[in-house]
């Protein structure tokens, strides 16, 4: 179960196929990527600095993903979030897990982005044109992660 936090770009193809290892009982891979938007709330965006707190950010992430596993069939899964600072383009985020079906894979995958977005402790500034701002959190997921508030153990 692999949880990073680092400058570094990630290879996507290489994490992946990793993840897979060549285990024969995985029937599914779902796979999110996040990136650097040029635009955010109708400003150009030409740099995005994420920060984050050491330690604590990690174990939070650790915590997602165990329940995620609790919640479905996983066989893996990958959380490799970016620090610093990102261009437009960029990739910022990569989730990854592996199940026997697609079903648990895609569910799983959704809900630790949703979780990662509103329970890992990152705090993003962008540099627009019209200065430096602190991006507030979304409504919007508040109310995706709210929809996993249920546990379920789902099959695919």
């Amino acid at each position: 179960m692999p949880v990073r936090v680092q400058v570094e770009e990630f290879d996507i193809a290489f994490e992946l196929a990793t993840l897979r290892a060549g285990d024969p009982r995985v029937g599914a891979v779902a796979a999110f990527i996040g990136t650097v938007r040029d635009v955010n709330d109708g400003a150009q965006v030409a740099t995005m600095t994420l920060e984050h707190y050491p330690g604590m950010t990690e174990k939070a992430l650790a915590r997602i993903v165990e329940e995620a596993k609790g919640r479905w069939d996983l066989y893996d899964a990958l959380v490799i979030h970016r620090i610093g600072t990102l261009a437009p383009m960029d990739p910022i985020v990569l989730v990854g897990v592996t199940s026997a079906h697609r079903g648990d894979a895609f569910a799983a995958c959704e809900f630790i982005v949703d979780y990662l977005k509103t329970r890992a402790p990152f705090w993003k500034k962008e540099a627009t044109d019209a200065g430096a701002r602190w991006v507030e959190a979304r409504d919007t997921d508040d109310a995706a992660a709210a929809r996993w508030l249920a546990p379920s153990k789902a099959g695919g």
